[in-house]
């Protein structure tokens, strides 16, 4: 190991931002380690965020953080690519080289050094190998997924609108009730909205969407059943068909059938059940897997075969005094990622990693658009408080106002909140979180 360490974070989510920032700000800027970022695309987009996105009622060009911009801000590097594989033996992330939409090569494959590596990949849907599904459905586990959900939406309805087709509803079914499911059913009015203010005579009643989910209510991993009500309520009083104890057996084209025999009629099929790693996270570079792909760490977040090598957030697998395992949350992310600076930092004062991660519900909050916010605060605590409307989605908002003070400190965080509340006063067909 040279004077100087390298740190490399594969993945810009919101847990990979974080830790860069962090690890840039304290370590980066004063020259004490080379902090660099690894990211498929080139900029950051806060996935609680990519529903709206797809609908079209969130401008990226307002959201969107460009990582060479913050890098240059925040005292760390990008590189932009998808992580391939890793050579454990030489402490190199190696990546694939970049292609046009012509498939002309940019840039070559590429391998780059580190001697302290966090894996912040994420995590995305779950297919659970049913025939169909990758073929005939699209998924919102990133912003080019988004795009391409609000390119076919907006091509759906502009379709009906130019040819008048007003009598044959667009049906739209969402697959997984989690809170992007949900959340994703209620955001759809914002589609034909935005295209109302463009002049199209097309309104809510042209839509018909169904949120399909296989458990027996919709946001099975909420403690609380009070807000699975709620939110059921308020789904059905925008026009939501919900289905639950409803298990997918296969997609085709048109339809989804199910295990007991029903089809589904669907224009268009968005798939949001289930969480794994990515397939390529399986076994890479020879560490410890489970069969969701997620790499096996320990309680500080190293991973269980290599102490240079941490995962953190979806696509690490982190056990709990109590046999558990942490669950793919994004406040889970963002911990392991804060925490996980802290034991680096350790290491290169020649300490152990001792920081320990020990999961606590903080709770969970559903914004169903404009229509209703409604959540449960400080799970752990005898069971949470339950809250709704106002507070709620103060609460809610308060959630992104974190995020970008984490990215751009106090003063920065909170100017841009003004600013990006004053652009959607300008465009108000824009929306924030």
């Amino acid at each position: 190991m040279g004077a100087v360490a390298n740190i490399v974070i594969v993945g810009g989510g919101a847990g990979g931002m974080e830790i860069a920032t962090k690890l840039g700000r304290k370590l980066g800027r004063k020259g004490k380690a080379k902090i660099t970022l690894i990211d498929c695309a080139d900029s950051h987009i806060w996935k609680p965020l990519l529903h709206e996105v797809a609908t079209g009622a969130l401008d990226i060009g307002i959201d969107a953080i460009s990582y060479r911009g913050h890098a240059a801000a925040h005292g760390y590097h990008f590189q932009q690519g998808a992580m391939t594989d890793i050579d454990r033996e030489h402490k190199q992330v190696i990546l694939a080289p970049i292609q046009d939409d012509k498939g002309n090569e940019l840039l070559p494959a590429r391998r780059i050094d580190y001697d302290y590596l966090v894996l912040a990949i994420g995590s995305i849907a779950n297919d659970f190998n049913i025939p169909g599904v990758r073929e005939h459905c699209v998924f919102l586990d990133n912003t080019q997924q988004a795009m391409q959900i609000r390119t076919m939406l907006l091509n759906k309805f502009m379709r009906y609108a130019s040819h008048h087709q007003l009598d044959d509803k667009i049906k739209i079914a969402v697959v997984g009730a989690g809170a992007t499911g949900v959340e994703m059913s209620a955001e759809m009015h914002h589609a034909v909205e935005q295209l109302s203010g463009f002049g199209y005579k097309i309104d809510t009643s042209l839509l018909e969407v169904t949120l399909i989910e296989a458990d027996s209510r919709i946001l099975p991993k909420v403690e609380k059943h009070e807000i699975s009500q709620a939110v059921t309520h308020q789904l059905n009083q925008i026009g939501v068909r919900v289905m639950t104890n409803t298990r997918i057996d296969r997609v085709d084209e048109n339809a989804l059938h199910t295990c007991d025999g029903q089809s589904i009629a669907s224009d268009m099929t968005i798939w949001s059940t289930g969480v794994k790693a990515p397939d390529f996270m399986g076994e890479i570079g020879g560490l410890e897997s489970n069969q969701i792909n997620q790499v096996m760490v320990n309680p500080n977040m190293q991973t269980t075969r290599d102490p240079h090598i941490f995962a953190i957030g979806d696509c690490a697998a982190c056990p709990q005094p109590d046999g558990s395992w942490v669950p793919p949350r994004g406040q889970s992310a963002r911990q392991m990622a804060l925490m996980t600076a802290d034991n680096i930092c350790l290491m290169l004062a020649g300490q152990a990693p001792s920081k320990e991660y020990l999961y606590k519900d903080l709770g969970s909050l559903v914004n169903l658009s404009k229509f209703h916010t409604v959540g449960n605060l400080m799970s752990f605590v005898g069971g949470g408080v339950l809250v709704e409307g106002k507070i709620a989605r103060f609460v809610y908002t308060s959630l992104y106002r974190r995020h970008l003070i984490e990215l751009h400190g106090i003063f920065k965080g909170t100017l841009l909140m003004f600013a990006k509340g004053i652009s959607r006063i300008i465009h108000p067909h824009l929306k924030l979180h």
